[in-house]
């Protein structure tokens, strides 16, 4: 997935915390609000405080699908919670290889994905 699709595709989705999100999906939409936040702080910081907000609820729904993608629930998000070793763990947990058939559906992506 390139980086424009996966910026389409998780906006699209913007509350949808069901299905999967690949690897490419979710670290492209990643860098898209670390590049996209830290813009527009230098530019304002309410600006960037609103994109934060109004980018909140779809960077969770990613990352609870690509959570899904390594049958993981979207719940294990709040060990990033715990500061230092939950963002490890975290980061750890959202950079996995796909598996290719869990309790969260059949992923296409999960045989071409490189692990």
């Amino acid at each position: 997935m390139t980086f424009t699709e996966s910026i389409k595709t998780c906006l699209s989705k913007y509350a949808d915390f069901k299905g999967r999100a690949s690897r490419s999906e979710y670290w492209w939409f990643a860098l898209f609000i670390t590049l996209t936040g830290l813009v527009l702080s230098f530019v304002s910081e309410t600006l960037s405080g609103l994109f934060y907000l109004g980018i909140l609820l779809p960077s969770i729904a990613a990352a609870t699908r690509r959570l899904h993608d390594t049958d993981r629930s979207g719940w294990f998000q709040l060990i990033g919670l715990i500061p230092v070793l939950g963002w490890i763990a975290i980061i750890y947990f959202l950079a996995q290889p796909p598996q290719a058939s869990n309790r969260f559906g059949t992923s296409s992506d999960a045989l071409t994905d490189p692990a």
